[in-house]
């Protein structure tokens, strides 16, 4: 009874904040995947968390305060490294569910353990392990993630991301530990701020989402459509290419006209799927994506640094511009 009342709101807490997503970008693969590390990443902090004690010799009250968080919350975070740098998220709704996810699988192996050690059988510890450490494992690691995807989005310097996601995570956590408020007021507080705060970061999501998608596809489709008629050159787009003809051979030039053209053809396709996954449909997958992408691939390679940056008035290849040719593999 005691691990169920101690991991089930947490884990109701995720599926709530895997449905408040409309766009349905979370990929249930790397949800698990996510879970998985949660759990792993408690058992690593534990033996983290015992060897750096007998290292230091602190008090484990005193290391529960100030130490443990910030070993922990670097732990969880490190599956969020991960999958940002596999371009596996595109925005703030999906960080935060992975990052819960985590959170989530952390806290059920954390109480798992205190079950099995501790012998506390009152219900009401059990209960606040569940609605208060347990959420406060999830927030803390989804908070962080949103962090670092907001990082990613603006290209802020990963390091300083890095530093504020885990400083964020860490206050937060410490706090928790520190009780300064009474256990089961702190439990309240926890459960009645956290959907509050999801809640909004879901719908500030949404908005960019949408007009992410309706201002850039409409533009991309319509480039794309004068492109297709053999108009291209009539375009403001058009032109600026024409107009680096001084500064680059014919070769480039041509690389960087079919690499304008690929990348908005991938990039319309990109878009459809994610509107598709919004509306409960299947994506759709063409044969020759596979192809098309290394395509891509190459030609970004061959226009080089300085072609791309010369670009950057047409297309920025951003985190976000790569994330969403993900949704074509």
């Amino acid at each position: 009874m005691e691990i169920v009342v101690s991991i089930f709101p947490v884990f109701l807490f995720t599926a709530f904040l895997f449905l408040l997503d409309s766009f349905k970008l979370v990929i249930k693969k790397y949800l698990a995947f996510a879970l998985l590390w949660g759990i792993a990443s408690a058992v690593l902090a534990y033996f983290c968390n015992n060897f750096i004690l007998d290292v230091a010799r602190m008090k484990p009250v005193t290391y529960s305060r100030y130490l443990a968080p910030v070993v922990e919350e670097t732990i969880k975070l490190l599956f969020i490294f991960l999958i940002l740098s596999r371009k596996r998220i595109g925005f703030m709704t999906d960080a935060a569910i992975y990052g819960f996810a985590v959170g989530a699988g952390f806290a059920l192996a954390e109480n798992i353990f205190f079950l099995k050690t501790a012998g506390n059988s009152n219900l009401l510890v059990w209960i606040i392990r569940g609605l208060g450490t347990a959420t406060m494992h999830g927030t803390c690691t989804s908070l962080a993630s949103i962090i670092l995807i907001g990082g990613k989005s603006r290209n802020t310097s990963f390091l300083l991301s890095i530093t504020l996601a885990v400083a964020t995570a860490y206050v937060i956590h410490s706090a928790f530990n520190h009780f300064y408020v009474n256990p089961i007021w702190q439990t309240i507080a926890i459960i009645i701020l956290a959907p509050v705060l999801f809640i909004l970061i879901f719908k500030l999501t949404e908005t960019q989402l949408q007009k992410w998608l309706e201002i850039e596809f409409s533009s991309e489709i319509e480039l794309l459509k004068m492109i297709n008629q053999g108009r291209f050159l009539s375009t403001r787009s058009g032109q600026f290419l024409a107009s680096l003809q001084s500064r680059f051979t014919g070769e480039t030039i041509l690389d960087m006209y079919c690499f304008i053209s690929l990348y908005l053809e991938l990039s319309v396709k990109a878009k459809r799927n994610v509107m598709l996954r919004e509306n409960g449909f299947p994506v759709m997958a063409e044969k020759d994506t596979g192809d098309k992408l290394l395509e891509l691939k190459q030609l970004r390679k061959r226009i080089g640094k300085v072609g791309e940056l010369t670009l950057a008035p047409l297309i920025r290849m951003n985190y976000r511009s790569l994330w969403k040719l993900t949704y074509l593999e």
